[in-house]
Parts: structure tokens; sequence; C-alpha cells
């Protein structure tokens, strides 16, 4: 009776594998090290007291992936396995395609394959495109996706529809994330990103620890507070509590069920670096940069419906967030690499 948690060392999954373990799930973990180390597996033992156990496989490796789920008792899937670089993507759409989708698409055969029913899928408020107004609820428009990468999340949430009218008993929780940040309390685990971050907090926090001399702000003349972009950031302990929520609700069977996961409220970019700046007691250089073509005014959830079905609400807050990155990065200054 496990849950199955692909990608599980990565960012995010490594913080819902220790709510998991926390809350005496039996977790097994496949992941195949891309955009996460070895050690992770180390750090949530030192957390949680307890292992996972752990498949180095690629999951779209039907033959692979098959031998774990005859060895293990699978009833449930969290599936964040993905490649996840906007930039690479545009670069690489068919890497992504290839990836993303494939894996998903093997997932799905082996559900089939071992009567299992129960599947939490990791998508993203990418899947909204360029919205034309805030807060996004989960009845918005999805679609006009301005990268790949969004596409590959909006091309599996359609898989995943049509799986569920095909498949009665299937119950799936699709989760729209919107921008998580933060790390665990401990500091024994966070944001390791390969090569220059995509995402605004391990930028921060890398320039905060010497590896980058300033932050490139993309953008000041934006309709906004302070004409930067804003953006409804996450602590990724929250988004990883709002996977149990969603464990639990697929035992209601409700068949298929999309939720947003975010605050509900937004935060421009500058704000943000205030916030690190004020919770960590130092001053952060950065430049004011051209925008990035695709990027938008504002971007938040609107989460009631998370809350009403689910009972999931955040509890941590932004600055909860800016001193637990800081924790993690000053502690780990090259990330898992020591």
């Amino acid at each position: 009776m496990a849950v199955l948690v692909t990608g599980g060392t990565g960012y995010i999954g490594s913080h819902t594998v220790v709510e998991l373990l926390n809350n005496n799930y039996d977790v097994v973990i496949v992941d195949n090290y891309v955009n996460s180390k070895p050690e992770v597996l180390n750090r949530i033992f030192k957390i949680t007291g307890k292992k996972p156990r752990f498949y180095e496989v690629d999951c779209t490796d039907y033959a692979k992936l098959k031998k774990v789920f005859q060895k293990e008792k699978i009833t449930d899937i969290i599936h964040f396995a993905g490649l996840k670089s906007v930039a690479e993507s545009v670069a690489k759409p068919q890497l992504y395609i290839d990836n993303n989708i494939g894996s998903s698409k093997v997932l799905l055969r082996l559900m089939d394959e071992f009567n299992v029913t129960n599947i939490v899928f990791s998508s993203s408020a990418t899947v909204y495109g360029v919205p034309d107004h805030v807060p996004l609820k989960e009845s918005d428009k999805i679609g006009g996706c301005t990268n790949p990468y969004g596409q590959t999340k909006l091309d599996i949430e359609y898989l995943l529809k049509d799986y569920a009218k095909e498949h009665k008993e299937a119950n799936i929780a699709i989760l729209r994330y919107f921008n998580p940040i933060g790390a665990h309390e401990s500091g024994l685990i966070g944001e390791d990103p390969n090569g220059i971050p995509n995402n605004l907090m391990p930028y921060i926090t890398q320039v905060a620890v010497g590896k980058r001399p300033h932050l490139n702000v993309y953008g000041d003349d934006y309709k906004t507070v302070d004409g930067t972009g804003v953006r409804d950031y996450i602590h990724v302990v929250d988004l990883a509590h709002g996977h149990l929520c969603a464990l639990k609700k697929l035992e209601e069977k409700p068949g298929l069920v999309i939720y947003n996961l975010g605050t509900g409220k937004g935060t421009s970019v500058l704000e943000l670096v205030h916030a690190f700046e004020k919770a960590n007691n130092m001053k952060l250089p950065y430049v004011i940069c051209p925008r990035r073509p695709g990027d938008v005014d504002e971007n938040y959830a609107e989460v009631s419906k998370a809350y009403k079905e689910m009972g999931f609400k955040t509890k941590l807050n932004i600055e909860d967030a800016c001193r637990d990155s800081w924790r993690w990065q000053s502690k780990n200054p090259n990330g898992y690499d020591k």
C-alpha cells in the first residue's frame, strides 16, 4: 500500500516526500537524477528518520518502471518527474515532448496494467497562457502556452482528462502550481538548480551567497504596484502539504478534480527582493533589464476551490520563505555538492 513519487528527489518532490513520511505514508521514489542528486535521500532520512525505498529509473523506460510496479504494491501515484526549464524547452521542444509526455503515457499504461486508480499530477499555472484577468480560477480558459514546457503540462492535462473519461474508476487530481519558493526549515533540503537559475528565489539566494554579482530584474514598466512583474509565490512546504490534501481528496473517489495551489496574493519582484533583505538583514544588488518576451504583468491564483473542496490553505508567508531559502543556501552554498 505505497505511494509512488516520480521525481521524488527533486525540489518539490523531496519536500512532499518529507511530508508524506512525517504523516506515516509508505513511500517509493523513482528518479533518474537529471534534476536532483543522490544526497537528497540522506537529507530526507536526517529530517524524518525514515528511508523511502528508491529506484533509479527514468519514467520513460516502460520495462524498468514496470519492474517497480511488479515489486511494490502501489496504490497511489504523485507524478512530479519531468524536465522544467522554460529556456531549454524553447531550444529543445522535442526533448520535452518525449520526456514529459512520454513518461506520463508510460505511467498511465502501468496504472492500467496494475489496477492503480489514484494519481496526483504536478501541473502548472503556465497552462493558463497569457491571462486576461486575475485572479485565475480553475474554470478559466487554458491554452495559448508561451513555451513548449508549458505546452507539455497542458497536453498531459488533456491526456489525463481523456484517461478519466475512458476509466470511470480513475481518481485524478491535477494541481496547478503557481510559484514555489522557500525550503525546509531545517536547511537540509531546498532548491538546487543546474547552472543559471530559471526561478527568481534561487537567483536571489545565489546573489546573497556571492555566487552571482547582482540580480537581473526584467522590466520595471509593468502595470503593477512598482512596475515589476507580480506573481503568486507559495512556500514549498505549503505546496507539499497540498499533495497530502489531494491524496485525501482522492479517497473520496471524486473522479477528476483540478485545483490551483497558490496563496491567492500577488507579490512583485521588488517586493520579494525587499522582503528577502528585511528577513535576512542584508542588501541585494540588482540591475533593471529589458522585459523578457512572454512575461505578463501579473499572475496569481484564486484559491477558494482548493480550500472548500480539500481543506488546503497556506500557513507560511513570504518572510518565512525568504528566511528558509537563505538558511538553505547559506548552509549549502553549492547546493547538494559539498
